[in-house]
């Protein structure tokens, strides 16, 4: 678990900085409840998804490209997407919307220079 509560603690200090407890609450459900590892797996699992050209636009300067819930749907997988909702007591028809939404600023800000942010050790 030391992985996950490293990253955790990532997240949770970028995104207190910005006022987003419960984008941090949501990016470390979905990373706790798929087998991606870490941000970057879930990063690789969207781009071989078919998200690759997004996901350059969340990880370069510049504005981020937004992404749907069904774009979202289909890189993760449908049984990601009802695990994460089961794990947070949520239909997949909310989640996925807050996803798509969050997902693009959340993975921007942690990846500052274009490079993720490595977890702190």
């Amino acid at each position: 678990m030391g992985l996950f509560d490293a990253l955790g603690g990532v997240v949770k200090g970028v995104l207190q900085q910005e006022g987003g407890q419960l984008e941090g609450a949501l990016l470390s459900q979905v990373l706790a409840n798929t087998n991606l590892g870490d941000l970057g797996g879930l990063v690789q699992k969207l781009q071989s998804g078919g998200l690759a050209g997004e996901v350059a636009s969340w990880l370069g300067n510049g504005s981020n490209m937004p992404v749907t819930a069904e774009q979202l749907q289909a890189a993760l997988g449908n049984s990601h997407v009802q695990d994460i909702a089961r794990s947070m007591g949520i239909p997949v028809e909310t989640l996925m919307p807050m996803l798509a939404q969050q997902l693009p600023a959340l993975i921007d800000k942690l990846s500052p220079n274009g490079r993720l942010a490595a977890p702190a050790a």
